[in-house]
């Protein structure tokens, strides 16, 4: 089994390198810096959906992977997802891709082509959220983050079963998705989606359950069969 790790940036990567306790071994791909720990290739690919596309996209192209997986720190909505906990993704979607009208933001979808959702392997995000006690639900990648609570309560009117919103992991399913690889995204929560106030984020707890939960998926994953991966969550 081997998986694909992409995390925006290196102290997203560490944390989840760190799972395992020992340096990781550092291979380069034409520029691209892959830390290695177990089964795990982990590459911080960059910021926002277009660099984590291209990133993992590359790694894709250059060797052969079971599974990726879109890792880091995102914002929780509450309550179903406080500081410091955890959050798997049952759907990866594009909440902002779309066009603004009169009459309100309309999907890409409705109008009439594009994409906004990937779909996770169903017994993954079962097992996933078992072995971490992560909530499941609608993990919202966005360009720009949420910081008002207008934009809040618009995203959970129109996706009343999120959870969590970050700004790679459509990117990353997207790549994923091209190479006929299964994709999961897994978020530990450093702040909360409202108002932004950078006092109350906790970066450092969440990394801490970023490595605590990939201590936790490691046996998951390992146990996770070429048989459950065609079976897709709705």
């Amino acid at each position: 089994m081997r998986v694909l790790v992409v995390t925006a940036v290196p102290v997203e990567r560490d944390a989840v390198t760190r799972a395992y306790g020992d340096e990781p071994e550092v291979h380069r791909v034409r520029g691209a810096e892959i830390h290695r720990a177990g089964p795990l290739d982990v590459l911080a690919g960059g910021v926002g959906p277009a660099a984590s596309a291209a990133s993992a996209a590359f790694a894709l192209a250059a060797d052969r992977y079971d599974l990726v997986i879109s890792a880091g720190i995102g914002g929780g909505f509450a309550p179903v997802a406080p500081v410091g906990s955890l959050a798997v993704s049952s759907r990866i979607g594009a909440a902002d891709l779309g066009a603004d009208t009169p009459a309100g933001f309309v999907p890409v979808t409705e109008l009439g082509f594009g994409r906004t959702w990937h779909l996770p392997p169903r017994s993954l995000v079962r097992a996933a959220a078992g072995a971490t006690g992560a909530a499941t639900g609608d993990i919202l990648t966005v360009s720009t983050v949420t910081g008002t609570a207008e934009r809040t309560a618009a995203l959970l009117t129109a996706h009343p079963h999120a959870v969590a919103e970050a700004m790679e992991g459509f990117g990353v399913a997207e790549a994923a998705d091209l190479a006929g690889v299964p994709v999961l995204e897994i978020r530990a929560v450093s702040n909360t989606v409202g108002p932004r106030d950078r006092d109350a984020w906790r970066i450092g707890d969440a990394l801490t359950a970023l490595t605590g939960a990939f201590g936790k998926l490691i046996p998951v994953l390992e146990g996770w069969t070429r048989h459950d991966r065609d079976d897709t969550a709705g």
